[in-house]
């Protein structure tokens, strides 16, 4: 039975996709007298119809030992992505960061992490690259920088410079009688748990992460701070690099205070009873989240990759863009009707958050076509299974509806995006709450609950063959644990065997 409904998912597939473009055909036809002529062939761009294979850079490949994945091992394992059909990587990010977030707390926008290696080690990857006809995007974390980071200090200790780089604001409210109690500015909730607000007590303010503790958010209402993003891109495009994966960006901005009586705004209450104050989903993010205001920005970004790829000419250079938002805030990322154009393309969340083992075929035909219906005319589509975010795809779904996804992915228009480990079914590791990791784990959960939270279990070492720590390392003792399952489940293995994930999903690609 579940044969046939991996089976009956992939033909509803293929048959809702012929029924569309059968139905576009006939409707253009029946309104001419005459036969059109024939279509003008279009080049596509390498972009518009690529694998894109997204890397986790601390656990695809180490190459020194220390348990923890970095660019040199990412480097001597490229060939892999070509024989696997890849035709761009994306890694997460590799700059300089105290790793509460693995990355994603950057306090060095212009430097490699030393866990990962040195410029010169990027470089070298990315001559690799681009000798095997790889293209290569790094992650740009736009919304906050790490409070380690230089212009954290500076704007704590008032430097004109960087004095409003951030999102500071004075206490709501403070006791009289006890200055140290007070109330941040506004009842906003951070994305991992606790207040958005912390207090600094060198500024006597308080700053908004809507993060982590550790990760400050910009004020994109300074021209400052636009500024050194385009500062931020050029450098790495300069380097090398062929564009960028955007992240979280519905965070990049918050209400005004100017428009609320100079202060800012309390986000409406929920009215869900299970949460509590300081938990995600006890308010509705309507001050905090997919503000209109931020895709000018993105609009502007738009712009200096376009000029960059005019001047420089060569390969086009890209900006994908994350935004988890409901599918009419998401195709404004593509652009607006005023002629502004976005992202490339905005990534398509829907097979992840849409979608399960108990997904039927009309259920997957009804979420591709929602996205192509929606889509711009002319814009380019593109499908996301996973990411370093969520349960990845075999333990989403089902172990044995890898190679029927895999090959729907491949089927379908645009890009098609896989996340690392997909192409040999790679399934959630066992991450216990001692080796816990992950700081939205940490903060929303505890040894009990900790895993309704966690990102470790698809964060993962790969598996490359049956041998110590799965061919990952030689060091038997990982950042994360490898699973259980590596003797079994392994690259090696796969391509040894007459069928395997790998080998079905080579044909797809």
């Amino acid at each position: 039975m579940r044969t046939l409904k991996i089976v009956g998912i992939v033909v509803a597939v293929l048959i809702s996709l012929g029924l569309v473009i059968g139905s576009i055909t006939w409707a253009v036809l029946a309104s001419q007298e005459t036969p059109p002529e024939p279509p003008e062939l279009i080049d596509l761009d390498w972009w518009q119809h690529c694998v894109l294979y997204q890397i986790y850079p601390r656990s695809l490949m180490d190459s020194d030992g220390d348990g923890i994945g970095d660019l040199k091992g990412i480097t001597s394992r490229l060939e892999h992505f070509v024989d696997a059909g890849v035709d761009a990587i994306w890694m997460s990010p590799i700059f300089t960061s105290p790793m509460v977030d693995f990355g994603y707390d950057i306090s060095d926008f212009y430097d490699i992490h030393y866990e990962y290696g040195t410029m010169d080690d990027f470089r070298e990857l990315l001559k690799k690259a681009h000798e095997l006809g790889l293209k290569v995007l790094l992650d740009f974390v736009p919304n906050h920088a790490s409070t380690e980071a230089e212009y954290f200090k500076k704007s704590v200790a008032g430097d004109p410079t960087y004095k409003d780089f951030f999102m500071w604001a004075d206490p709501l409210w403070v006791d009289p009688e006890n200055e140290t109690n007070r109330l941040p500015p506004s009842n906003w909730v951070s994305q991992f748990g606790g207040s958005a607000w912390e207090w600094n007590e060198e500024r006597q303010q308080f700053y908004l992460h809507q993060f982590a503790v550790v990760q400050a958010d910009f004020n994109f209402r300074n021209q400052a701070v636009k500024d050194e993003m385009f500062n931020i891109m050029k450098f790495w495009l300069d380097e090398g690099a062929d564009g960028f994966r955007v992240d979280a960006l519905p965070y990049l901005m918050e209400a005004d205070p100017a428009d609320h009586d100079g202060r800012y705004p309390d986000d409406p209450l929920s009215g869900i009873m299970q949460f509590e104050p300081h938990q995600l989903g006890y308010t509705i993010p309507l001050y905090t989240k997919d503000l209109i205001e931020l895709y000018p920005i993105v609009y502007e970004w738009r712009d200096f990759v376009d000029d960059y790829n005019k001047k420089h000419q060569g390969t086009t250079r890209v900006l994908f863009s994350e935004a988890y938002a409901n599918v009419s805030m998401t195709m404004l990322y593509y652009g607006n009707e005023a002629g502004d154009i976005g992202a490339h393309f905005p990534f398509n969340f829907d097979f992840i958050t849409e979608l399960n083992a108990e997904s039927n075929a009309r259920d997957f035909v009804y979420t591709i076509l929602r996205w192509l219906t929606y889509m711009p005319y002319r814009a380019v589509a593109n499908w996301v299974f996973g990411n370093h975010d969520n349960n990845r795809m075999p333990t989403r779904f089902r172990h044995d509806m890898v190679d029927g996804l895999n090959a729907v992915n491949m089927m379908l228009p645009g890009v098609a995006v896989t996340y690392q480990g997909e192409e040999i079914g790679l399934r959630d590791g066992y991450v216990s709450w001692e080796d816990t990791v992950d700081v939205e784990a940490l903060n929303r959960g505890d040894n009990e609950t900790y895993m309704l939270y966690s990102r470790d279990p698809a964060r993962t070492p790969y598996h490359w063959d049956d041998t110590t720590s799965a061919g990952f390392s030689t060091n038997e003792t990982t950042w994360l644990p490898v699973a259980e399952d590596y003797p079994e489940l392994n690259l090696k293995k796969q391509k040894e065997a007459e069928r395997s994930h790998f080998k079905v999903s080579l044909r797809s690609y």
